[in-house]
């Protein structure tokens, strides 16, 4: 299994914690469980995040750009700034108890890492899945970098809207159609034209008119010679001067394709006038008045001066598709690059039929069912087979200096014409190593004179993490590790990098490993604040795992704000946030907590709405766990030793049914943990220790070692390996989601006879179901005495919550004599749990009559509770209660009445749903009738 590399931009996140925290979980199991398990851990170079983070503390420390240092100076700064970070990341992980095989340890750009993706670059290129071309692609103005279509959030903006941009002091208008004229040489009119990019208009060089527009009709005559003359524009729409979707400049459209080539996808082609410079400027081709200025500042520039000329025709809102840079938040543009790409057709079939191939696919994506409560994941999954079948080709290369620099050279040849760098797409080379690329120039251009020159590009992050599954297990070398690993078992992510990592991993992985990557994509839930909404600096809500775990001050989470990369505005909304949610800092909690709550959480839907109160309460817990494996090895004398087995036949009740429901949360778990059910699974373990052992078995056998009484020798000596019993199993099924605490218990159990133990619990077994513990006539039983002394109890706290010390009498009466003999042969387990009673004597129906002047419970359809005070009962407060649950009772017996007697319900609703329909309906009629005798009984003595 591998860990999710995480970007090596700083300290994890509690979505970070959320991984680790699952992943540790599945690994310990696994290699308790007999697996030769292995996970591996890594860091990503994040190339441009972690260049900006670089860039932004170069400006704040010494005022200076990375243009300043130059490229190698600049690159030594981010490796330093990696050695001191990338190790804050690996102490996070150990503190949060993640068992990685560190021996493996790697960075994606690292040496060996740095050989794969070489080659990965190389054979796919040989294999013609990669080549360079001119080509529209997403540009970012402000990292000055090509991204990738994944890279682009897309929102959706209705009417006239102003929008925060980095970069511009004010916000900036969107979600406006503005309409400006062109004068028609010799007086012809005018044509107007709308567009929501008013600043492209300086480069626009020609209008396309379509035939059809009866508004130019008068000028069709003088397009009756053009090339466009009957045919169909591929772009269908009225007079316009290019959609501005096409981006930054109005272009002369070479008429190559009719509207029939258009629909078949052949591309037509475009000549564009650039005039966007890199940054987002206006270059000279926008002319010298607003050369320079930045593009949204030109907007409005541009629209002060067609108003001045007169030819301004108004604007009006329009709903529009905006494409924002997921990294930076910056205006997408839409630019005219030489750029590499890979063709992800054959790659994006093989990895769609790996998914949805037959019955039993090479990759199964969990939650297998997709439940009602994961619907984004169900979507996500059809998204991943919308995507793949519709994909686009990847755009690898990127302008930065921090990243694996594209291993090809451009050739320039003596005799060349022009001579600048990359002019000729035909002229470039790629190799392994520059020695490589100069043979292959060679053999391309023999007997020609050159020089080359390697790209000064870098890859795509994504194209070094997709190889990650490979090359963290020795690719492209044949090692053993990927021969005995690959392909590796379950991937555990988020399900928002689906197509940024997921996908990725999976094209590459068919084409250059031979097969998936994995077998499984298990898919988390992502975690959001207490409010739901998503982390964010800018909110102050981003919490460190080890803010939770240690505790922290609200001083110190401003504190860690002010050494951040934030300006001085989000300084101040997320410092008060910080104050909001966190008035008094965060609790230490520790890990255990952190990470059962995150597990814990994983049920909740697509989205985990993580509020610090709940670990708090987990820590709580801990602390109840530990004082109660503490109780419980203070009944083992100095010198006891556990046996080998225990004797089942001649056990105490208690420790019969202990070991039996012990033994059913085993198997529950397992096979929870078995179907990625990871919450199902804590949530098992946990009950069993708090409502079993905890509440139940620990205080049924308090008696048997409350003195030395000779009578109680044997319960206590069976108890006694019971609890060890217990202790060792319950510390065992617990561990992969607690590590700390149980392996510190664990390691203080007495020893088994004649048995040395393993030397630390994460190389112990993990448990396993025993059938011979199994007692299903023990837990009925057991069932009715909670169920008992639970109403006992209430009956207490509610009637005689002024008297809850003192021992008063109690009455069990019974229906059935089957119910009758097992309260009477427990009479023992019941007085010791449900504490303060005097005694316990069972009545049975028709023998025996209910006992007068008492407060009354029911227990269920069979049995009902009295308890007995000194004082008579005040019989017309219990009518009023009775007649409440009465009416409750009356309400569910006509529901489910009505539910059997529908139309088409013998029809249509399952034999077992009917069956367990009768029976529910059966209770509900024997429970009104005790009820109804109680009250007249009630009735009687109301009247007395």
């Amino acid at each position: 299994m591998l860990l999710p590399p995480p970007n090596v931009t700083g300290n994890l996140h509690l979505g970070h914690a959320l991984t680790a925290a699952i992943q540790d979980t599945m690994i310990r199991w696994k290699r308790m469980s007999g697996f030769n398990a292995l996970w591996v851990p890594g860091l990503d170079h994040a190339g441009i995040a972690t260049q900006v983070v670089v860039e932004k503390k170069l400006m704040r420390d010494r005022r200076s750009t990375r243009h300043d240092l130059g490229r190698e100076k600049f690159v030594s700064e981010v490796w330093k700034w990696k050695h001191e970070h990338g190790g804050n990341i690996l102490k996070q992980l150990r503190r949060l108890g993640a068992s990685l095989d560190w021996s493996r340890e790697c960075f994606t750009m690292d040496e060996k890492r740095s050989k794969a993706v070489i080659e990965e670059f190389v054979r796919l290129f040989k294999e013609r899945l990669i080549y360079r071309d001119l080509r529209l692609v997403h540009w970012d103005c402000t990292l000055r970098t090509a991204i990738s279509d994944d890279e682009v959030d897309k929102i959706d903006i209705k009417e006239r809207k102003f929008l925060n941009i980095p970069g511009y002091d004010k916000q900036v208008e969107f979600g406006v159609l503005t309409s400006f004229a062109y004068p028609i040489e010799g007086g012809l009119g005018e044509i107007v034209v709308s567009t929501t990019r008013v600043e492209t208009m300086l480069g626009d060089t020609a209008i396309a008119v379509h035939p059809g527009d009866e508004r130019y009709s008068h000028l069709h005559g003088k397009f009756a010679n053009h090339p466009f003359n009957g045919r169909k524009l591929p772009i269908i729409c009225d007079a316009i001067l290019v959609d501005p979707s096409f981006g930054t400049g109005a272009v002369k459209i070479t008429p190559a394709h009719d509207q029939d080539d258009f629909k078949a996808g052949k591309r037509h082609s475009l000549e564009f006038i650039v005039i966007f410079t890199d940054d987002g400027k206006i270059n000279d081709n926008g002319g010298a008045e607003f050369s320079g200025m930045p593009r949204f500042e030109a907007r409005e520039v541009v629209k002060e001066a067609l108003k001045k000329k007169g030819l301004y025709r108004g604007a009006e809102n329009n709903e529009m598709h905006l494409g924002l840079c997921s990294r930076s938040n910056d205006v997408v543009e839409p630019m005219l690059k030489p750029q590499w790409f890979v063709n992800c057709d054959s790659l994006a079939k093989q990895a769609l039929q790996a998914a949805t191939d037959g019955e039993n696919p090479k990759l199964e994506f969990i939650p297998k069912q997709f439940l009602a409560e994961w619907k984004s994941l169900f979507n996500s999954f059809w998204t991943w087979i919308k995507w793949l079948g519709n994909i686009q080709d990847w755009c690898i290369s990127r302008q930065l200096w921090w990243g694996h620099r594209i291993p090809a050279w451009y050739v320039t040849l003596e005799d060349d014409a022009e001579k600048d760098f990359g002019v000729y797409n035909d002229h470039w080379v790629v190799g392994r190593n520059e020695e490589e690329a100069l043979a292959e120039a060679s053999q391309k251009f023999c007997g020609k004179k050159f020089d080359i020159s390697q790209d000064p590009d870098v890859l795509d992050t994504w194209f070094s993490s997709g190889l990650f599954p490979l090359s963290v297990l020795g690719w492209p070398d044949d090692t053993d590790d990927l021969r005995t690993f690959y392909p590796t078992s379950v991937l555990e992510t988020g399900h928002d990098i689906l197509f940024f990592w997921v996908a990725r991993m999976v094209m590459l992985g068919i084409q250059l490993g031979g097969d998936v990557p994995f077998r499984k994509v298990f898919l988390h839930p992502m975690v959001r604040d207490a409010h739901g909404r998503k982390m964010s600096k800018s909110l102050g809500n981003v919490i460190d795992p080890l803010e939770v775990i240690d505790g922290i001050s609200l001083e110190g989470l401003h504190k860690r704000l002010e050494e951040g990369n934030l300006d001085q505005k989000e300084l101040v909304v997320a410092k008060a946030g910080q104050k909001q949610d966190f008035p008094n800092g965060i609790a230490e909690c520790g890990t255990d907590a952190l990470r059962f709550a995150l597990v814990s959480y994983t049920a909740q839907s697509d989205k985990i709405n993580l509020d610090i109160q709940r670990v708090v309460g987990y820590r709580q817990w801990c602390n109840k766990l530990w004082n109660a494996v503490r109780f419980a090895m203070s009944k083992f004398d100095t010198d006891y030793t556990a046996p080998i087995n225990v004797n089942l036949e001649t056990m105490p009740f208690s420790c019969k049914w202990i070991l039996s429901v012990l033994n059913k949360a085993i198997s529950k778990a397992v096979s929870a943990l078995d179907s990625y059910e990871l919450s199902y699974a804590a949530s098992t373990v946990y009950s069993w220790w708090q409502y079993q052992f905890c509440d139940v078995f620990i205080e049924a056998i308090k008696p048997y070692f409350a003195g030395d009484d000779p009578a109680f020798a044997f319960e206590r000596s069976s108890a006694q390996d019971t609890l060890w019993v217990c202790l060792d199993n319950g510390l065992r099924l617990l561990h992969p989601f607690m590590p700390f605490v149980t392996e510190e218990l664990w390691q203080r159990l007495p020893p088994v006879r004649g048995h040395t133990r393993k030397e630390s619990i994460v190389t112990s077994e993990y448990p396993s179901a025993a059938d011979a513990w199994t007692n299903e006539e023990v837990e009925y039983e057991m069932d009715l005495i909670e169920s008992t002394v639970k109403c006992l109890r209430s009956l207490r706290a509610e009637v005689f919550e002024d008297r809850k010390n003192e021992r008063l009498p109690a009455f069990a009466f019974c229906k059935m004599r089957a119910v009758a003999d097992i309260l009477t042969s427990h009479n023992f387990e019941i007085l010791t749990l449900a504490k303060n009673l005097s005694s316990i004597q069972v009545l049975l129906s028709g023998e025996d009559a209910p006992p007068a002047g008492c407060a009354f419970e029911n227990v269920n359809e069979n049995l009902a509770v009295y308890l007995k005070a000194g004082e008579k009962v005040n019989a017309e407060v219990e009518l009023v209660k009775m007649r409440n649950k009465m009416d409750e009772i009356q309400k569910q017996q006509e529901k489910l009445e009505k539910k059997i007697n529908a139309a088409g319900y013998k029809e249509k609703v399952p034999p077992e749903i009917q069956d367990k329909d009768t029976e529910k309906l059966s209770k509900l009629v024997q429970e009104m009738e005790l009820f109804e005798k109680e009250s007249e009984r009630l009735e009687g003595e109301k009247s007395l």
